[in-house]
């Protein structure tokens, strides 16, 4: 893989050696849900991670209008911001919200349009920078 450095000009023969590290392996669910897919990809010191998680418990309710902070899933390691906390977005195919991933990897949820019922499954979606 080509290391870009400061002033190196875009060839042809440094776009063809170019790749893509991925992994759909290592994303842990927490209590009351289940992982359903995972999908990571790093191209440089850009990462973009797809996380689909079943919610497997008890229905979670807006409490005046808010989510309360709700974990979710941890990124596995080598997967997570580095600089700090990191937010990103989710939906349901009904709902959707917002989430944050911190260094730990720890993804919690934080908003949402509506109730989290039980059988939902979030897609949560998030690209960040690691230097």
């Amino acid at each position: 893989m080509t290391a870009w450095l400061a002033g190196m000009r875009i060839t042809a023969g440094r776009l063809l050696t170019h790749t893509s590290t991925i992994t759909t392996a290592g994303l842990a669910a927490a209590a009351g849900f289940s992982v359903n897919d995972f999908r990571g990809a790093r191209s440089g010191n850009t990462v973009v991670l797809d996380m689909y998680v079943q919610r497997t418990g008890a229905a979670i309710a807006l409490v005046g209008g808010q989510l309360p902070d709700t974990d979710i899933c941890t990124a596995p390691s080598g997967w997570r911001p580095a600089a700090g906390p990191v937010n990103g977005d989710w939906d349901d195919g009904i709902c959707t919200g917002g989430f944050v991933i911190a260094t730990s990897g720890l993804c919690t949820l934080r908003t949402s349009t509506a109730d989290i019922a039980t059988s939902r499954n979030l897609r949560l979606h998030i690209s960040f920078i690691v230097e």
